[in-house]
């Protein structure tokens, strides 16, 4: 069973597009108070998830949720597709100003397996096209991932995605303020 170890507190993006599991893989891993989830926000605002005339307010909802849980500071689950820089840039920038780490959590899903798992949603289905520019969206942030200046960026793999393990890493206040602390901390853990 893959381990990964994730500084807690801290930002988490994962990033990948829709059908990819990025809720599920939520879910499962985090509690639902850590989760901030785009969707939710939509749903919060129009009470309805798929409601995309609502986005702009949803994500100065996100945002506004995400810089309260930081300033406390907790750890903190953004559940968006963020394969847009123009989506992970507002999101960074918050984590730079509570000085908590932020971590690219990459779910690496076939966009077979993304068109896939969205034709099998009752509740939310995205036109097929979207996915696939999603997608080229997501292969192309790969490229530009280690610039964006995270504390660690995480490939998780399709196969691994049920089986992996998370071991949260308590850091302190000291440790936030360096970055380069943090990841050495991490390195030391996962080797």
């Amino acid at each position: 069973m893959p381990i990964l170890s994730l500084p807690t507190p801290a930002l988490i993006l994962l990033i990948a597009p829709s059908g990819a599991g990025k809720s599920t893989f939520a879910a499962r891993h985090f509690s639902p108070t850590e989760i901030i989830s785009s969707d939710r926000c939509r749903a919060f605002i129009s009470d309805d998830e798929n409601n995309q005339q609502v986005t702009q307010a949803a994500f100065g909802l996100l945002h506004h949720w995400t810089r309260l849980r930081l300033a406390q500071p907790r750890l903190t689950v953004i559940d968006a597709t963020n394969v847009q820089y123009s989506a992970r840039q507002p999101l960074l920038r918050l984590a730079r100003a509570a000085q908590v780490p932020a971590v690219a959590l990459v779910l690496d899903v076939s966009l077979a397996t993304c068109l896939s798992r969205n034709r099998q949603r009752p509740q939310r289905f995205v036109a097929e096209e979207i996915i696939r520019q999603q997608y080229h969206e997501f292969t192309s942030a790969l490229l530009h991932l280690s610039r964006e200046g995270y504390a660690q960026i995480r490939r998780l793999k399709e196969d691994t995605l049920d089986s992996i393990q998370i071991l949260r890493e308590q850091i302190t206040r000291e440790q936030i303020t360096d970055e380069q602390a943090v990841r050495e901390a991490l390195e030391t853990r996962k080797n």
